[in-house]
């Protein structure tokens, strides 16, 4: 089977089943409340290359907890290097007043050369907590305890209890080995901390035209099966904590499929988050 023939090639059956609606991951996000009485939310912290769709993501999540397109991890659609240049919290609102019991931190995209992009010590520091509110990253001098935005003394809430690897579909496969081992950097320290670790991959619809036709196919894609076993194994991230996605990024409308790929995968966030919580 040749390369081309590859990507559009289908299984007869979904290799992940998929939730016959999506009410019940919905009521899940919404109900939400940390067992750790000590937090008052869950920090879920996205990584991965400069463009792999991490402030898309968020703004996706946001747009199916609220029904509607909305925008508020601001994005760049000619990206060059990472968008994103501060450590920010986003709180996600929840009707009719309050917000969600999780939040998501963006953060500056990995690149290639080691003097751009966030540096790896500076997400390390962010996983315990001692990166500020809206501290600019510095590509060529990570943070230091002198620093302004250096937080000396990070409570529970500030600390991160999920980490999740960013990656995009269409250019994963020449995805260069510098970030791919800074990214290996990151997680060993989350799993020193016992931190737990998913990925998600975003941009199916750029990387199989059969998920593009039908975003019902994502999981019948034999092209992006093959990633996501590739990936696993070169990350060491298991196949059942990595999510295929499609962000909403040229839609104006939602629709129920490609929110059913993003609930399972914050579903899953939440899930894991909150029994590393417990168990603190």
């Amino acid at each position: 089977m040749s390369y081309f023939t590859a990507m559009g090639a289908l299984f007869s059956q979904p290799w992940r089943a998929m939730p016959k609606d999506n009410q019940e991951n919905l009521d899940f996000a919404k109900s939400y409340q940390p067992r750790n009485k000590e937090a008052q939310h869950l920090r879920i912290l996205l990584n991965g290359p400069a463009g792999a769709g991490k402030s898309s993501f968020i703004n996706s999540v946001d747009s199916v907890l609220q029904r509607k397109i909305t925008g508020r991890a601001l994005t760049d659609a000619t990206f060059g290097s990472s968008f994103t240049r501060r450590y920010t919290t986003y709180k996600l609102c929840k009707d009719p007043v309050g917000f969600y019991s999780f939040v998501f931190n963006d953060i500056m995209g990995l690149e290639r050369l080691s003097n751009n992009g966030v540096h790896v010590e500076d997400v390390k520091l962010a996983l315990r907590g001692h990166v500020k509110e809206h501290y600019e990253f510095r590509p060529e001098h990570p943070l230091t305890e002198s620093d302004l935005g250096y937080n000396p003394s990070p409570t529970l809430d500030e600390k991160v209890q999920v980490l999740v690897s960013v990656v995009p579909a269409d250019t994963l496969p020449v995805l260069s080995d510098e970030i791919k081992n800074k990214m290996k950097d990151i997680r060993r320290t989350a799993s020193d901390m016992g931190i737990p670790q998913l990925a998600v991959i975003t941009k199916v619809d750029k990387a199989c035209r059969k998920a593009r036709q039908d975003v019902k196919n994502v999981y019948r894609s034999k092209y992006l099966k093959r990633l996501v076993d590739e990936f696993s194994a070169e990350l060491g991230i298991p196949v059942n904590c990595i999510f295929l996605v499609k962000n909403y990024e040229s839609e104006i409308k939602t629709n129920d499929d490609t929110d059913a790929l993003i609930l399972c995968a914050l579903r899953q966030m939440i899930s894991f988050g909150d029994d590393f919580l417990r168990n603190l």
